[in-house]
Parts: structure tokens; sequence; C-alpha cells
């Protein structure tokens, strides 16, 4: 059985799928790297970054590398009218420590340095050809269908939380489901993008990027994945400020499995209001 097992290590911990199940110690706590762009404002736990001004110098960076199959995941906070363009994610091989200063525009500045594979957030992402028929996506394979994970790969994410949600509302039941079935903008407010990439038998690794549940499918190739990668979020133009999403890898927690039943029997979001919970518990189950 171990023979068959798939071993990835996430951060300080290990997630492995054997058959149906997979397990994973406790997930490592994403922050944004303390070097980041001029103009970029992060709170005290370093999970939110803002533009305070201008619409460049956004360039935001994981504090650490990323594992192979560990997904950098972004939620879009805040936008701000009048600018053209929008977020752009990526991952780079440049260290950055080692950046001084920290390049404008990710966007030719970053990837003109090298080892860095950034793209502009799209419906029509960037993609590679893929590398055989069995890469052929089919059309049961877009949106959300009937599985709780998303596969890419060997990985497997709980797709439940790569999904924006709405704030409570009048029309929150509607909007949830334009989420779910990522019929939302790309880069609409509260939608979710992460990446990640995967290795590959030749050594290298695929990268990857996740629009609201979604696999963009592979966005770059080659990458050396025997170097430390680490993730690249511009909060550009129109984007205003992103919030990281921190990502329960394994089996989903209790409270994880409570929300999903409480939010399964309601109508919508409002509805939970109405129950006999706790308020906290109610605005967990609202994903407040």
């Amino acid at each position: 059985a171990a023979a068959d097992s798939q071993a990835l290590k996430i951060g300080s911990g290990w997630a492995w799928e054997a058959g149906p199940a997979m397990a994973a110690a406790c997930p490592p706590t994403t922050r944004f790297h303390p070097v980041h762009g001029a103009n970029v404002c992060l709170d005290a736990s370093r999970t939110q970054a803002t533009r305070v001004e201008s619409f460049a110098h956004g360039l935001c960076f994981s504090h650490e590398p990323l594992a192979p199959g560990q997904v950098f995941l972004v939620e879009i906070a805040e936008k701000e009218l009048g600018w053209c363009g929008h977020l752009r994610v990526g991952l780079t091989a440049q260290d950055p420590r080692g950046l001084a200063p920290v390049p404008e525009y990710s966007l030719p500045d970053l990837v003109n340095l090298g080892d860095s594979w950034v793209f502009a957030i799209t419906r029509n992402h960037n993609r590679v050809s893929p590398r055989g028929a069995e890469e052929q996506v089919s059309a049961g394979a877009r949106g959300f269908l009937l599985s709780p994970y998303l596969r890419i790969e060997h990985v497997r994410l709980p797709r439940d939380q790569l999904v924006g949600r709405s704030r409570p509302g009048r029309y929150s039941h509607i909007l949830d489901e334009l989420y779910r079935a990522n019929v939302i903008p790309a880069t609409a407010r509260r939608s979710r993008i992460g990446v990640l990439y995967t290795l590959q038998p030749d050594g290298t690794a695929d990268m990857h990027v996740v629009i609201n549940g979604e696999d963009m499918g592979p966005s770059a190739r080659g990458l050396p994945a025997s170097r430390p990668l680490y993730a690249v979020v511009d909060v550009f133009a129109s984007t205003k400020s992103v919030r990281l999403i921190q990502l329960e890898y394994g089996f989903p927690s209790l409270q994880t499995l409570c929300r999903l039943a409480v939010q399964k029997h309601v109508v919508h979001r409002l509805a939970i209001d109405g129950l006999h919970l706790p308020q906290l518990l109610k605005n967990f189950c609202k994903d407040e």
C-alpha cells in the first residue's frame, strides 16, 4: 500500500493520497513576505495586502517558498474604480530578499529579471499546449461538478474553500451559485485565485492557476523545481486589496463539515440568522 501512496510535503506538514483518503498534518499558515512593493501596506498578521496609492508598486510574495502542490490562495477584498488592468499572479525563483528595489510591475519588470512566470488574471487564461491527448479537458471537467475536491494531477484540494462567497444579503444565494459555476468575472470582488506547481517526471514543474475552484490548466512548463519557488501576487490597477485564505488540506475540519451541513439545509445564508445557534457559529456558517 505504501508503494501506491503519493507523498507530498506541504510546508511543515505532509499530505498524502492513498486511494480515496487523504490526510494531512497541521497545514502551514501562509503569509506575505515582508519585502513588497513601495505602495503596499500589510496588516499586522501579514495576511492582507492593500495598495495604498497609485496603481503600481503593488508586488507581494509568499513568505516562504511553496512546496509542490501547495496552493497560495488569495481573495480579492477591495476594488478601485478608475484604473484599467487587474490582479496578476505567478511564481518566481527570485528570492524576494535580493530584490532591491522591488520592481514596479510584475509584467514586464519582474519577468524581465528572469526565472519568473506571471500572468494577468482573465477568464481566457494563458494556457500552454497539452502534453498529450490524456490531458485534454472534457466538457465535464469545467466548473463546480459533483466532486468536493479539485484534482490537479496528484494534488487534491478542497473545492469549497477555493470558491469565493458573496456577503450574506438579499441576493447572496444567487451570487454564491454564480461563484460556484464560475460565471462571476475572474477578478470580481470576493473571487478567489490561487497559484501552485506540480512536479513532473523530468524533474521540472508545471504552474497552475485556479480561479474559484476551477483549474485553468498549465500556464507555464519547465519551471526549475530544484530551486525555491515563491508565489507572486501583483495588487495592480483596479485590484486594491487582497487577503490570504488559509486552506485546510486533507480531511475537512469538524467546523467545515458543520458549516456544509447547515448551508445544505437552508434556502440561503440569510436564513442562518434564524437558527438557534451561537452568533460565532452563525458567522462561521455564513463565512463572514
